[in-house]
């Protein structure tokens, strides 16, 4: 199998309680590689622009409100099936449902509040990385 590339998001939670290094040690230590890596401030048009998908649902202003409450560290992860592994170390949206050993099991609020995002297809991480990273710097 060809190395995948997917996108990975540290969420504002994770950045206010000082997560990211601890988080970034989990994503290295299953193999990722780290192929750019930024911490950035998303603006409100930003956020409602990348989550535009979830518009319609009522937790929209809630998770771009969130999502612009801090600083996000913004990851292009590459290795083989990086899409299914960054969802499987990630654990369950909801960290009350997530496996032990996950990072949203370890290190999540709660389901808003759930530290990392990350691309759930090869179509969502083929929008997402440019999103967030031109060509050149990855």
């Amino acid at each position: 199998m060809s190395k995948q590339r997917t996108l990975g998001l540290i969420k504002p939670d994770a950045l206010e309680r000082g997560k990211q290094g601890a988080i970034i040690d989990r994503i290295l230590s299953k193999g990722f590689k780290i192929v750019a890596m930024k911490q950035i401030r998303l603006t409100k048009a930003q956020a409602e622009t990348f989550y535009a998908e979830h518009a319609a649902r009522p937790f929209f202003g809630s998770l771009t409100g969130y999502m612009v409450s801090g600083q996000i560290v913004a990851m292009v992860l590459e290795k083989e099936n990086a899409i299914a592994d960054w969802r499987t170390l990630m654990g369950a949206t909801n960290p009350e449902k997530a496996d032990a050993g996950t990072i949203r099991k370890d290190f999540a609020v709660d389901m808003e509040k759930n530290s990392v995002h990350g691309s759930d297809s090869e179509t969502s991480a083929a929008r997402e990385v440019p999103f967030f990273f031109s060509a050149l710097e990855y």
